[in-house]
């Protein structure tokens, strides 16, 4: 199959410029301009006029390709809605179904968006020979993700994205993927991925360094370089086996999308002015209320602690219960909506999972007395549990959705239950994954340090996956339940 698509005019003759999009798939495309030439406008009249021949696949930085999904159908994939694993899947399921994407990563700092990004792209490459289809690989500001010299990323995350560029570029052909990058500087790109590309498009640039390459690149004399520095925006000099055997000056022809927020030309002033713009500027007070006093670290020694526990949960002989009595038919059921209540109430108290159990229990065996309860048939082994379900917000065990979380709990140890259950808890009702100082306040600790090693202990027994996405929002899986979290800032 063979497909032309029109990208503009001829500035001397007004003749049409077209791209051999099959010839594209085997030679790659250059763009380069600075900031305003028109760069991106170029790559927005290629993807759409190419849309219905062959697949694309966009990385894209700042979000501006978006809005081609409604009208041209391209699927759009916030990159920092997603983890490095699922990342992955979707990688492999875009070169599966042949779908056309916009991994948009404006969401994400630099660092993660050359992670991201390069993860993406080396799945593409990887994918089965049964899956290499011609596809359009369109990386914008390509000299983030293809650095000509060490910047302010780490050294790892540089080498992995740049092998990734040099991947698409140098061996992406045979699996059918076909570069297009788009740089504002040459100087900045590196020229092992710079120099694969046999087609190119340079826009206006005004550094020497730049100009000299672009000269260099479409085989000018460096006397004829300074052509491009007086090219208009939304002009291009065009050569490459895909659109010209010699260089031709290219008006870019308009396009049906628009970049979202985007404001081309002046706006009118505000009416406001003098003092009623300042009244709007200090219409509400600039200071800060001041920071809450840090709680004192918790002292803590690891065998005397254990120790101190142990002591805590014993109870002594005088307030030791008899052993529970099974209660009437008649009062089972109030009496088991009383101790629900009375469970909630306590767990609804300020720092009361920072309370021993022991303390807590005879608090309870107190109540129960006061609601004349009698025997309640709750040790204090029962009494654990059944507080940890109450301060997670399970008010009665026998209500059906809550039991299969409550059947993981049983294989739980007691000082673990609470925290568990809390991640079930929001798991099940799709809430967002609690936080740290939420999970602090649920374990009876102020110690941030021992919550990471709560949910990695809990992660390591099986009970949970922690997922953190590009974007830094932690979500908490319950595999025996088949649910997750809704995300929530780490």
């Amino acid at each position: 199959m063979s497909a032309t698509i029109v990208i503009g005019a001829d500035d001397r003759s007004g003749a049409s410029v077209r791209i051999d999009v099959e010839e594209l798939l085997a030679t790659r495309l250059l763009v380069q301009g600075n900031s305003g030439s028109g760069k991106s406008h170029l790559l927005r009249r290629i993807l759409e006029q190419s849309a219905s021949v062959v697949q694309q696949v966009v990385i894209d930085p700042e979000g501006d390709f978006v809005s081609l999904a409604e009208p041209f159908g391209h699927v759009v994939v916030d990159g920092s809605a997603y983890d490095g694993t699922e990342i992955v899947k979707l990688a492999a399921r875009i070169r599966q179904h042949r779908a056309s994407v916009i991994l948009a990563l404006d969401g994400l700092e630099l660092e993660a968006q050359m992670r991201c990004a390069a993860v993406f792209m080396n799945t593409l490459f990887d994918a089965p020979r049964d899956q290499w289809y011609p596809a359009l690989v369109v990386v914008d500001e390509a000299q983030m993700f293809a650095p000509a010299a060490a910047g302010d990323v780490a050294d790892d995350v540089r080498r992995l994205s740049l092998a990734a560029m040099t991947n698409l570029m140098c061996r992406g052909r045979k699996r059918g993927l076909a570069g297009i990058i788009a740089t504002q500087r040459l100087a900045k790109l590196a020229k092992n991925v710079a120099a694969e590309a046999s087609n190119f498009l340079m826009g206006r640039t005004f550094l020497d360094i730049d100009m000299a390459r672009a000269a260099d690149l479409l085989g000018m004399e460096r006397r004829q370089a300074e052509q491009i520095r007086d090219l208009e925006r939304g002009h291009f000099l065009a050569l490459g086996p895909a659109i010209c055997r010699r260089p031709v000056g290219v008006k870019i022809a308009d396009v049906e999308t628009r970049a979202r927020n985007v404001v081309h030309g002046l706006m009118p002033m505000p009416n406001a002015a003098g003092e009623e713009m300042e009244a709007l500027l200090m219409a509400e007070p600039l200071m800060f209320d001041p920071l809450p006093t840090p709680p004192e670290p918790e002292e803590t020694a690891p065998e005397s602690g254990e120790l101190l526990e142990q002591i805590e949960s014993s109870v002594p002989a005088a307030e030791q219960v008899e052993p529970p009595v099974e209660p009437s038919l008649f009062a089972a059921e109030e009496t088991a909506a009383d101790i629900a209540a009375i469970l909630a109430e306590m767990a609804a108290e300020p720092d009361c999972t920072f309370q021993p159990a022991a303390q807590l229990y005879q608090d309870f065996t107190v109540r129960c007395r006061m609601q004349r309860l009698g025997q309640v048939g709750i040790d204090l082994a029962a009494f654990r549990r059944r507080f940890a379900m109450a301060v997670a917000g399970i008010p009665d065990d026998r209500e059906p959705r809550w039991q299969a979380a409550l059947k993981l709990a049983e294989g739980v140890a007691d000082d673990l239950v609470a925290p568990f259950l809390v991640l079930a808890v929001a798991a099940v009702e799709g809430l967002p994954c609690p936080d740290d100082d939420r999970m602090a306040e649920i374990y009876g600790t102020r110690s941030p340090g021992r919550i990471r090693r709560l949910l990695d202990h809990l992660e390591k027994s099986g009970l949970i996956v922690v997922r953190t996405d590009y974007g830094g929002r932690r979500s908490i899986g319950i595999p025996g339940l088949g649910m997750t979290t809704a995300p929530v800032e780490a």
